[in-house]
């Protein structure tokens, strides 16, 4: 069995009963995706890239009981990998700047993590990021909508996390903002079509929240 194989069927394992958005099939979709930008952007195929893509979700702190399981469940993984001391830091380095932790993620350095964050936030917009984000806030106990609250601009990673908004909300307080928080020339042409299809969602989703007559009658 080769190593991509090997992490593969560990990651299935750990996120095999994720029902927030952050199963098996959301980060596969990350790692085709941080492929083809890798790609596109000229760097051609790249292990880092694929193993980083594999693991980025691993050591999540929502998805951990703390920071530390998680940092311990990503260690452990990394160390049953025949690679050096120096890509399985890269791989570490690139992991810690994937997530968005309310607008306060540290910005990635290497072209590597770039390509990741981008891959990963790309799945966060459009179709699936809208059916992601539902997903994630049923999982969270979140409302659906609720008009009487504010939308938080500047927050930081703990307010980020505590439930305190709406799934609506969180367009505004994220998604919305993806696209224009991109690294790559390819990302960002992908990005504009799905983000125009959660501007369009959310003109109809306001529609029929306000049960408006003329939607039906005129």
């Amino acid at each position: 069995m080769n190593m991509i194989t090997r992490v593969e069927n560990l990651v299935k394992i750990e996120m095999e009963k994720d029902a927030s958005g952050h199963d098996w099939y959301h980060v596969d979709r990350v790692r085709k995706m941080a492929l083809i930008l890798s790609e596109k952007e000229g760097m051609g195929y790249s292990r880092t890239i694929e193993l980083a893509a594999l693991l980025h979700d691993i050591s999540d702190s929502k998805l951990n009981k703390s920071k530390e399981e998680g940092h311990e469940k990503l260690a452990h993984i990394l160390d049953c990998l025949s690679i050096d001391r120096k890509e399985k830091d890269h791989i570490v380095a690139i992991i810690a700047t994937v997530g968005y932790k309310g607008g306060n993620s540290d910005s990635p350095k290497s072209m590597e993590a770039k390509i990741i964050q981008d891959a990963d936030r790309l799945d966060a917009i459009g179709a699936l990021g809208i059916a992601r984000t539902f997903a994630y806030g049923g999982h969270a106990g979140s409302p659906i909508y609720d008009p009487s609250l504010p939308i938080r601009d500047k927050m930081t990673e703990e307010e980020y996390r505590k439930n305190n908004s709406s799934t609506i909300h969180h367009f505004y307080e994220k998604l919305l903002k993806i696209k224009d928080l991109l690294h790559t020339d390819s990302a960002r042409k992908i990005a504009e079509e799905r983000h125009l299809f959660m501007e369009e969602f959310l003109q109809e989703f306001y529609k029929e929240w306000n049960v408006q007559n003329e939607k039906y009658f005129n």
